[in-house]
């Protein structure tokens, strides 16, 4: 990977996953387009810096699989790649 995210930055690869209603009915994306999203962090950069001057360590690593916010990403092409820059306090949760 070519690109280093800088400071409390990550990038995301996206899980798209189908949504089914109960019945078995797949949803489309533009009708769950308020959802969150899945995503696999694959860079970090090295975290926030307080308005001290001191460096707060990033909780996310690469490998996890992440919830976030739909509008939150912005939306790169990498190596003919969709992935995701977004800052850390956007991720919602950490997917165990």
């Amino acid at each position: 990977m070519n690109l280093v995210p800088l400071k409390d930055k990550i990038v995301v690869r996206p899980i798209k996953e189908k949504i089914e209603s109960k019945s078995g009915i797949v949803i489309p994306e533009t009708i769950s387009a308020d959802l969150p999203q899945k995503g696999e962090v694959i860079a970090v950069g090295k975290g926030k810096i307080t308005a001290e001057g001191k460096l707060l360590p990033m909780e996310v690593k690469v490998g996890d699989k992440v919830l976030f916010t739909k509008y939150s990403p912005t939306a790169i092409k990498n190596e003919d790649e969709e992935l995701f820059i977004l800052s850390e306090s956007d991720v919602l949760a950490i997917i165990k």
